[in-house]
């Protein structure tokens, strides 16, 4: 049965489309719902991030995949002809080591960065919970966390502190000299601006706002890094006091307009702003690039900066390509064995309902009083009869079928010498 992987990411599609394709935290449980609705789709996850968006699928056998293209399409309310050329689709071994790569941050925009890891386990744990998951997704996405670690334990693909987080700030650190004398707004509270804000206040920042829906979790990060919790609405009675302006949520539609900044801009008398929009769909309108004294970059915009911090991870990028390779086939082999499962059952219930019979047999030859030596013979050559005689028949058949290889097969399975 395929395992089939279907998703666009930053290497495949601009950002435009991307973000028309994106599934928010609140949508995927539904979406997953709706997905295993359709007639091949046997297992399902969902992972959407600023980044990538990716279905995960065990199809029912030979069935094709434009199905879940067509369903990905309708949910968002677009025709799949305006966003197909941008997609990528692996099937079996392909979609295995496509999932190992993404779990150990070769996909990534950052090498190695080790967030998608935990994006990965946030989809699988929805998945989980939902009942989305069957045997094979779920070994899949396992065996993609044991990779996972064996990949950060025996490389150095992690020894660099380097992630779209760390990015925006080494270009604020280009724009502003010396960060102690900046004060930042960040907008979210997930693990990007988490990471944002540590790197931020590593470099001394003088002060921070952390913005979010829920000024709860906004203020436990804040705690964390001396700033001050505000809720969203508050935005723009601060804006003006960002030198700095990170953000990254999951709301559909943009948190700060042109209006918002151009504002801001007046209060701040044309002081620069840098924003960094970490966001799909963005949460800055990109019509505030056009405002005079703004420096606004979103993900795909970073994608220069994360390339010359990445000397260091290639040749443990290498190795961990090494390891992938042969866990790919590791997981294959496993795959491979499931199909024979149920043969290797029915055969070896067939061999206990001839066992159970013939040992009846022999019981009630013991009852009548025949000598125990002539009932173990029997028992023992009838039992033997019984479990060749089918194999014995099969490939007796098959050699006057000329169909050699059946017979190479069973030196093979039943360990005979290669020379009988």
């Amino acid at each position: 049965m395929p395992l089939v992987v279907i998703g666009i990411n930053h290497k495949t599609a601009p950002l435009e489309i991307r973000e028309k394709l994106v599934f928010t935290p609140e949508q995927i449980a539904h979406a997953l719902q709706q997905l295993l609705r359709l007639q091949d789709v046997r297992e399902a996850a969902i992972i959407s991030t600023c980044n990538r968006s990716e279905l995960y699928c065990h199809l029912a056998d030979s069935a094709p995949s434009e199905a879940v293209t067509e369903w990905w399409g309708g949910y968002h309310h677009i025709n799949s002809q305006h966003f197909s050329p941008y997609l990528y689709i692996y099937r079996e071994a392909e979609a295995v080591k496509h999932v190992l790569r993404v779990a150990c941050g070769l996909d990534s925009m950052v090498l190695g960065e080790p967030q998608i890891l935990g994006q990965l386990k946030s989809a699988f744990n929805t998945a989980e919970k939902r009942g989305a998951l069957g045997k094979q997704l779920r070994r899949l996405f396992q065996h993609a966390f044991a990779v996972a670690k064996q990949v950060r334990t025996d490389t150095a693909i992690g020894s660099s502190a380097v992630s779209v987080a760390f990015a925006a700030v080494s270009l604020a650190k280009q724009i502003f000299a010396d960060l102690r004398d900046q004060q930042a707004l960040l907008i979210g509270a997930g693990e990007t601006i988490e990471l944002a804000a540590r790197h931020l206040h590593g470099n001394g920042l003088r002060g921070a706002f952390v913005a979010n829906r829920t000024v709860e979790r906004a203020a436990i990060l804040a705690q964390e890094i001396g700033a001050k919790a505000i809720a969203l609405p508050d935005i723009p009675n601060v804006l003006h006091q960002a030198d700095i302006v990170v953000s990254s949520t999951a709301s559909p539609l943009p948190i700060l307009g042109k209006g918002a900044v151009e504002k801001a801009l007046r209060q701040r008398r044309r002081k620069p702003m840098f924003l960094v929009d970490l966001a799909v769909p963005r949460d800055i309108e990109v019509e505030v690039a056009e405002l005079d004294d703004v420096y606004l970059y979103t993900v795909d915009d970073l994608e220069s900066v994360i390339q010359d911090n990445m000397a260091s991870r290639r040749e443990a990028a290498s190795q961990a390509e090494r390891i992938i390779d042969a866990q790919t086939k590791h997981f294959m082999g496993w795959l491979r064995a499931q199909e024979a499962v149920h043969l290797i059952r029915h055969y070896r219930e067939r061999a206990e309902h001839e066992r159970d019979q013939i040992l009846q047999k022999a019981l009630r030859q013991l009852e009548h009083g025949r000598p125990p030596e002539q009932v173990l013979a029997y028992l023992a050559d009838t039992l033997t009869n019984k479990l060749i005689h089918d194999p014995s028949a099969a490939l007796s058949q098959a050699a006057r079928d000329g169909r050699l290889e059946i017979v190479a097969a069973a030196h093979e399975l039943l360990h005979l010498p290669p020379d009988l």
